[in-house]
């Protein structure tokens, strides 16, 4: 697969350089792939008009396609899933060889997409998040990238949705005229939306985490120090206790076992289990 990496026109042929092969971290396949890379393929996609739907993960969404068969299945029927964290990166590095230099971040990636996007008049869409949050995320990104066309933003129900309803909310998201969607529900939710709309849209879903809330202020990044030395979970945790205790103090030490082990030869199968239903959340 050949795309543009650049305005300027420049080709980069990527799958010759072997970084779009799947690794098995876990069970979940994640893609030894770097944000351009993944920028590039949202992008050609975007401009087909295809379906194509993209998750930036860290150790929180891979423990939680190790606890749940379904969302393994899930995680690993999506078309892109990157290294958005470093302990993510450090294992596929440690276990495949995959020579990232870097993370797949997820708000860096919003960035270099919604750029690329400004460039080639991509209309974008935003779900997710609250109304507040939403707000004042357009008005960052339009001041950051004057010729970005924002075709709409949705904030959550933070709940599930009758099928009609979510059909509804498809149909208003394809009406509007958007060629990419990100989506900001949270792990293991947006994934789930991702998985569960990606043929109702039949575009780009890009689920990107926190980085609604980065990229409109209401959050603090932990500095780049601490971002390069795996130490982000730290800073979140002292910033959330109440909310990320669990995540961090329970999942992190599991991960680490679980990575001891596949390193040992543990075998992880990636086959999950296909869901019952659909969740449908809004």
């Amino acid at each position: 697969m050949t795309y543009t990496a650049n305005a300027g026109g420049e080709s980069l042929d990527l799958l010759k350089r072997g970084e779009a092969e799947k690794k098995n971290l876990l069970g979940v396949l994640v893609d030894g792939v770097d944000e351009a890379y993944a920028t590039g393929t949202i992008i050609q996609a975007a401009r087909q008009r295809r379906v194509f739907s993209v998750s930036a993960i860290a150790v929180h969404g891979v423990m939680e396609g190790v606890l749940d068969p379904a969302h393994l299945y899930r995680l690993n029927h999506l078309d892109l899933v990157v290294a958005d964290g470093q302990p993510v990166r450090w294992a596929l590095n440690l276990m495949h060889s995959a020579a990232l230099r870097q993370r797949v971040y997820g708000p860096n990636l919003t960035l270099s997409v919604l750029s690329r996007a400004a460039q080639e008049r991509i209309p974008v869409y935003f779900y997710g998040s609250t109304q507040n949050i939403l707000t004042l995320l357009c008005v960052n990104l339009k001041a950051r990238f004057p010729g970005l066309i924002i075709a709409g933003a949705q904030p959550s129900t933070f709940g599930r949705t009758p099928p009609e309803i979510a059909d509804q909310v498809a149909a208003r998201i394809r009406q509007s005229g958007a060629q990419v969607v990100f989506v900001g529900l949270g792990c293991p939710r947006q994934e789930v939306w991702a998985y569960e709309f990606r043929e109702r849209l039949k575009m780009p879903i890009v689920a990107v985490g926190a980085a609604f809330p980065f990229l409109a202020g209401t959050l603090r990044q932990a500095p780049k120090w601490m971002q390069d030395r795996g130490l982000e979970w730290f800073f979140r945790l002292c910033s959330e206790p109440r909310r990320l205790w669990r995540r961090y103090l329970l999942m992190s030490p599991a991960y680490l076992f679980l990575v001891a082990c596949q390193l040992l030869g543990f075998r992880f199968h990636s086959e999950g289990k296909p869901p019952d239903g659909e969740f449908l959340y809004g």
